[in-house]
């Protein structure tokens, strides 16, 4: 079965590495320049052993195989926490874990809770990881200060059973075990393949893999249970012993007011597992006698903190009804439970510390004195195992050998400051996942996701990032203007929706592209406008265009500077719509609007305003051979409100009135905005702004965290002092009075967001005004004049070019289907222009700009956390964070525990020859007998596929070939194959048979020539 791993063999996992490195400079997808040595020979002891970093993978899905283990090791992971054993393993575990089974998008949800292997197998591959390690210390100068801690549990007579027994045992020595042998065998056979490790080293190689133990217990397992599991191991098995402490010390209360002030209210748990598990008061009783034991035995004894979080499954994150948390969502949690525990021992307690770690606060919990640190959900995150060189580098220049004691002072300001610490609270990430809708290809699937799937306009994000990065903003204004005739609007005002998509969200902060964008602005635009010279007209044809709103001015600029006579009729006194009348001045200049559109006026544009708002389209036809309507939604919102004696201002007559009245409208003191979208948050903070208001309110049917708005406009809106009123839905207005339902918040629909129930409660809110923020509408009354054709909602009916029912009549922008952004206004409006140049005969002047970046130079980036800069002033340096993923993704090769997603190398020959139908010359492949179908790579994927599934998977057996329905090869010998590329269907195919598309020849060829060593 696909989920079925199958372990490497020591032959095989050696012939990999040194394959893999002697083509690639890479070993398991670590590149050299990742690999991590400790230069400053700082060191802490543990266990009676040193070791070079005090960092590493927490027992979990990253220390489960041997290859999981060296490429954490590789980027500089010095202390391993094995996987968890247990009496259930193999096939029986396999089959209770529910697939997928790791969710990492944003904190960490798994059903899994240790090895898919059985005892025998995790054994081995801890002995060929251990021996492995030592190998590749000495060959690469990575040193071989390493320590393996044994992860065991759960229960006193299955830590008792042979199977554990002999587990334990042998990694206490395993010098006389058959995987001992086989390995030291085939090292002595190869040890001439070698540079720096010798004949000589291999004897030296310790079969003491481990002398350390942390026990695990399942939730609810009795504190005797634990306590006598713990005198076992320390007592029998004379085993350094760390027991593993859960969140549930904290207490219900405790615990459930810390997830709601950190934002964390929708996760679910109730109160069962924290009467069931280890109560505080017992478990300092017990570490106190285990303490004692362990003295007495000159053995090590601690706590590790913490385990995962069992919280409910609600809202589908991964199957089943109840997960672990783990993540950022953890680290409140976890170093509260550190510090009571540090408290109570006046800081003399040894803790290991797991949960929540990254590169933002692990200096934070070294500096208290705790170590190792473990982690595991930053290396589920794209840049995988390569974030721990950074980790490794942080904590190498924090290691003190004279600290032997914890912090407690320090301790306790991290763990109260802790609602301080904006990175652990669920609103710092605005959005969840980057996922698009773009499918996942077989081939050629590096994307730019802010540019193919979070820019309506298509802008070429990376390409002028790259320009601004090195403050070459005329070059990066050229870039930006070829896609964006509203720059400066777009790089004050747009709602981004690239930086929604930005790779770096799962890193720590999205790109600040429309920073960029302004920058490019403010320092070039002028400039820009200056050097533009007005396009011949190429075509008799004439285009009239309604409206001068974002919509109608981006239509007439595409056009006339592509050689297009374009009339444009405005009924106002200025361009560009709400954004000159109605957006307030506190957001957008006017400055900043009439620059956009004196690059309109540039290339060509006239503008007749005053124009009368009635229109004929049958007149219009007349004289022009294309009509383009472009009126907006001006319209008042629908609202249910009971009206009594009470005048409720619409939205956009209040920020039209205010703006003209530069803010000085009779309002009272008092002003309710009714809603929760953008538009709101401009009335409240435009009303506060308004002479002798003192309060204004924004009442919402649903919670802050379920408003509509973009994060950053509603944290602006705090800012400026916005009161917010939630689970309140406005009923009726009598007076001064508000009335509202008190409201719940009800299940998750399937946009993620919850429902709400009404309850028969009531509050009364006072109010001198109420704005009423529900939306704005289309008036779609001249449209049915015109015989303009509508749908079942009072929508344009239109095609995929925004072309109405009347051939060569259009509509763009906000009128087609209600209020929506300026970009996707200008998307309407490129849509428009492109199909009349189509059908005019004329080709369009959109370039693609190339990138100059060398690969060298964008994989350097991978793996390294960098805070954003969020001022306009430091553009430069924060585009420089760009990972370019149109020409370097790799994501799923990043994320996956296990290295089984594979970058493929075709050579420059294929990407460039046409023969072979591909673009990139870097492809992806799946290697199935690595994978577990976690499914970590599909949740990170910027597509709506999952690679694991969707990629081409080279198989190691008939037997897992047929049970998958992936598209993929397997190798026979000789250039022999099965392939399947329909998901049924499996052939029998020799390369240069011309039976399979020329482009899937020329990776299975590649692989069988460079890369032969994945073919086992």
């Amino acid at each position: 079965m696909s989920e079925i791993m199958r372990p490497l063999t020591f032959a095989q996992l050696m012939e990999q590495m040194l394959g893999e490195y002697n083509k690639q400079k890479s070993i398991f997808g670590i590149r050299e320049e990742k690999f991590y040595r400790n230069l400053s020979d700082n060191r802490i002891r543990l266990f009676g052993e040193e070791i070079d970093s005090p960092i590493g993978p927490a027992a979990g899905p990253n220390s489960q195989l041997t290859q999981n283990i060296v490429a954490a090791y590789l980027a500089g992971s010095r202390f391993i926490e094995l996987k968890t054993v247990q009496t259930m393993d193999g096939e029986e575990l396999r089959n209770c874990v529910p697939r997928p089974c790791i969710n990492a998008e944003d904190e960490c949800y798994n059903v899994e809770w240790s090895t898919e292997l059985t005892v025998q197998q995790a054994f081995d591959e801890y002995v060929k990881a251990w021996i492995i390690l030592h190998v590749l210390g000495k060959e690469y100068n990575l040193g071989d200060h390493v320590l393996f801690n044994m992860s065991v549990g759960y229960s006193y007579d299955g830590i008792k059973s042979k199977k554990i027994d002999d587990y334990i045992e042998g990694l206490k020595d395993a010098k006389n075990t058959p995987i001992w042998q086989e390995c030291m065998t085939w090292l002595k056979e190869n040890s001439p393949r070698f540079t720096n490790f010798t004949i000589a080293d291999i004897d030296d190689i310790s079969s003491k893999v481990s002398t350390s133990i942390t026990l695990s217990t399942l939730h609810g397992c009795p504190a005797d249970e634990i306590e006598k599991i713990a005198d076992y191991l320390l007592t029998e098995k004379k085993i350094h012993t760390y027991i593993k402490c859960n969140p549930t010390l904290l207490g219900y209360e405790k615990a459930r007011s810390i997830m709601d002030e950190m934002g964390y209210g929708y996760v679910s748990f109730d109160d069962h597992h924290f009467l069931e598990d280890l109560q505080f008061v017992d478990a300092v009783a017990m570490i106190k006698r285990l303490r004692t034991t362990a003295a007495d035995l000159k053995l090590a004894f601690g706590v590790k903190i913490t385990n995962t979080f069992p919280v409910d499954i609600k809202r589908e994150e991964l199957p089943g009804e109840e997960m672990y948390m783990s993540g950022r969502s953890l680290f409140p949690l976890s170093v509260n439970v550190a510090y009571q525990l540090s408290k109570e021992f006046d800081g003399d307690l040894p803790i290991s510390y797991s949960g929540g770690i990254d590169r933002f606060n692990i200096s934070d919990v070294l500096r208290t004195g705790i170590r190792p640190v473990t982690m595991a959900t930053t290396i589920l995150k794209p840049g995988g195992y390569e974030r721990m060189k950074q980790l490794a580098q942080i904590a190498e220049h924090q290691i003190d050998t004279n600290i032997n004691i914890i912090d407690v002072t320090y301790l306790e300001q991290l763990a109260l400051g802790i609602d301080s610490i904006s990175r652990h609270k669920k609103g710092y990430r605005a959005v969840s996942g980057r996922k698009t809708d773009i499918p996942l290809d077989l081939t050629d699937c590096a994307m730019a996701p802010c540019k193919d799937s979070g820019c309506p306009i298509h802008q070429q994000i990376p390409a002028y990032l790259e320009q601004v990065s090195q403050k070459n903003y005329a070059k990066a204004f050229e870039i930006i203007a070829n896609d964006n005739v509203l720059p400066s609007v777009t790089g004050t005002i747009c709602d981004h929706q690239c930086q929604n998509k930005c790779t770096r969200l799962d890193y720590e902060d999205p790109l600040q592209i429309r920073n960029a964008k302004k920058a490019s602005s403010l320092l070039a635009q002028k400039k820009y406008i200056d050097e533009i010279l007005v396009s011949d007209l190429k075509s008799d044809a004439k285009v009239v265009i309604i409206g001068a709103g974002p919509a109608g001015l981006a239509a007439a600029t595409y056009l006339r500077r592509n050689g297009v006579d374009v009339t444009v009729k405005e009924t106002r006194n200025k361009a560009l719509g709400i954004v000159s009348h109605v957006i307030p001045a506190f957001r957008i200049s006017d400055a900043e609007v009439e620059l956009d559109a004196k690059l309109a006026a540039a290339v060509g544009v006239t503008i007749e305003y005053g124009a009368s708002a009635d229109y004929d389209v049958k007149e219009l036809k007349k004289q022009y051979d294309y009509v383009i309507i472009a009126t907006g939604a001006w319209k008042q919102g629908r609202s249910s409100l009971q009206v009594d004696g009470k005048r409720v201002i619409d939205a956009l007559d209040f920020l039209e009135a205010s703006k003209k009245s530069n803010l000085t409208l009779e309002l009272g003191t008092r002003v309710g905005i009714i809603g929760g979208g953008d538009v709101a948050m401009d009335c409240a903070r435009a009303a506060a702004r308004n002479k002798n208001v003192e309060e204004a309110t924004i009442v919402y049917r649903r919670t802050k965290e379920f408003m509509p708005a973009q994060q950053e406009e509603i944290e602006l809106a705090e800012e400026d002092g916005v009161l917010f009123k939630e689970l309140l839905s406005p009923k009726a207005i009598h007076g001064d009075s508000l009335v509202c339902n008190q409201m719940l918040l009800g299940n998750y629909d399937a946009s993620g967001r919850r429902g709400i129930v009404a309850t028969e409660d009531t509050i009364v809110l006072q109010f001198d005004t109420v704005i009423s923020a529900v939306g704005a509408t289309v008036d779609t009354a001249a449209f049915a004049q015109n015989n303009i054709k509508l749908d079942d909602r009072g929508h344009v009916v239109v095609n995929y070019a925004c072309e109405t029912s009347i051939a060569d009549v259009y509509v763009a922008g906000d009128c087609k289907a209600g209020p929506k952004t300026v970009v996707k206004a200008m998307a309407d409006a490129k849509m428009i222009a492109n199909n009349i140049l189509v059908k005019l005969g004329l080709s369009n002047d959109f370039k693609v700009y190339e990138m100059e970046g060398c690969r060298a130079e964008l994989v350097e980036k991978k793996g390294v956390l960098t805070a954003k800069e969020d001022s306009v002033t430091a553009a430069a340096s924060d585009a420089s964070r760009c990972l370019s993923c149109s020409k370097v993704c790799e994501i799923c090769t990043d994320v996956c525990p296990n290295r089984a997603n594979v970058t493929i190398d075709l050579g420059q020959e294929f990407a460039t020859d046409a023969a072979h139908h591909l673009s990139q010359q870097y492809q992806v492949i799946h290697i199935d007998a690595m994978c577990n179908e976690c499914g970590n790579c599909g949740i990170f994927c910027p597509s709506k596929g999952n690679p694991y599934q969707d990629k081409l998977t080279l198989f190691a057996s008939e037997e897992d070939m047929i049970d998958s329905e992936n598209k993929g090869f397997l190798p026979l010998g000789e250039d022999n194959f099965k392939v399947r590329l329909d998901g049924q269907s499996i052939i029998d195919y020799k390369l240069g048979s011309n039976l399979i598309p020329a482009e899937i020849e020329s990776i299975i060829a590649k692989v069988v020539t460079d890369y032969a060593y994945l073919t086992r």
